[in-house]
């Protein structure tokens, strides 16, 4: 299979077979290889094993499967992992039901019934959220002559809910009072499907700015107004041949595009331009929920730390924290522990995901070692 490596996050109906680690074992005992390549996050071994492992979920992280899977497949052989990139509902049904070893989700778990059938798959013990993708979503535009662009949240939920209508705007101009700004008109671009990245950016305006945006959260984009394009690349391709257009969507996409993107205001008063750095800084300062072995977080959008771009979020893995089949524990506990690995997250930067910061990655990894 040809995985693409130019990182297109969302929306993608990518379906990877993903060929894994085996280290020569003909049993699923794991072996350890200790040469370049992929590796563990303490040094250079990588623990491989054989069997299968079947996954689905956010298409978000499918890409992210793919360039790990690639890089441990370098130095494993005669294991495979299947991963379904079917949406994050799609893949925790498919987790509770058992068809899936691990489930990829754009949110943790919720309350109640979800973590109720979780459990019960799990014979019981708690299913684990384990936060492994950052993916920040850029805030592109199409203004020819205007670079540098800085809008506050407030901007940012008046022109997608329609109340700013030209980028001649006063909010706009305040925002950006050095630019020259011209009177075309505002075309605001969003998801026309029900999307995890249309969830967490309308969390994010609902959290920010909620004297002015007030169509709550959802995956189904609710403001009136607008174009709703289909998948991330229909964002990405509507805002990049539409002068005056401006839409939310995957870093990568804006990237692959070659899309200008904004300055984003923060709660430190700063315009903090799109980077892994900056977006690894808004993860860092997320508050774990979870409790124990339990990685489930809450992105604090109106952070104050110096730097940070504060609309990220985050895939996780949903795994059992006990009760996996015998045969798939050694596989499962390999591949995650890679891709939880510090070499593992270094794969993501150029992919238009940002890395996961020491202090949340060494707790996945040491989540992952735990699993039974």
């Amino acid at each position: 299979m040809n995985f693409k490596r130019h990182g297109l996050i969302a929306g993608i109906a990518l379906t990877a077979t993903l060929a894994l680690a085996a280290c020569g074992s003909d049993n699923n005992e794991p072996t350890t290889s200790a040469s370049g390549g992929a590796s563990g996050g303490t040094g250079s071994d990588v623990a491989c094993a054989s069997g299968t492992l079947t996954s689905q979920g956010s298409s978000a992280q499918g890409n992210a499967m793919a360039e790990w899977a690639k890089a441990y497949q370098q130095k494993c052989s005669g294991a495979q992992v299947n991963y379904q990139a079917t949406a994050s509902g799609a893949g925790i049904t498919a987790f509770q039901g058992g068809t899936a070893d691990f489930a990829g989700s754009d949110s943790s778990l919720k309350a109640g019934d979800e973590q109720t059938k979780a459990a019960a798959r799990c014979g019981g013990a708690p299913a684990l959220n384990l936060p492994m993708v950052t993916g920040p979503i850029a805030i592109a535009y199409n203004l020819d002559g205007v670079k540098d662009l800085q809008l506050k949240p407030e901007t940012i939920a008046k022109i997608f809910a329609g109340t700013v209508k030209t980028w001649d705007d006063a909010a706009i101009k305040a925002d950006n009072p050095s630019a020259t700004l011209p009177s075309t008109a505002i075309l605001a671009v969003h998801r026309g499907d029900s999307s995890g990245t249309t969830e967490n950016f309308t969390n994010y305006l609902t959290q920010t700015a909620p004297s002015v945006w007030t169509f709550g959260k959802d995956k189904v984009w609710k403001a009136p107004g607008g174009s709703g394009e289909q998948k991330s690349d229909g964002v990405a391709g509507a805002i990049k041949k539409t002068a005056g257009a401006i839409g939310y969507v995957e870093w990568s996409f804006a990237k692959t595009n070659a899309l200008a993107t904004a300055k984003v205001g923060n709660g430190a008063g700063e315009f903090t331009a799109l980077t892994g750095e900056a977006a690894g800084k808004t993860i860092a300062g997320a508050k774990v929920t979870g409790t124990g072995d339990d990685l489930a977080m809450t992105i604090d959008y109106s952070t104050k730390e110096a730097g940070a771009y504060p609309i990220v979020l985050v895939t996780y893995e949903i795994v059992c924290s006990k009760g996996n089949a015998a045969d798939k524990l050694a596989l499962l506990k390999g591949f995650l522990g890679f891709t939880s690995s510090k070499d593992g997250q270094a794969q993501l930067d150029k992919l238009g995901y940002a890395p996961l910061p020491e202090t949340v990655r060494a707790k996945v990894e040491a989540s992952v070692k735990n699993l039974a």
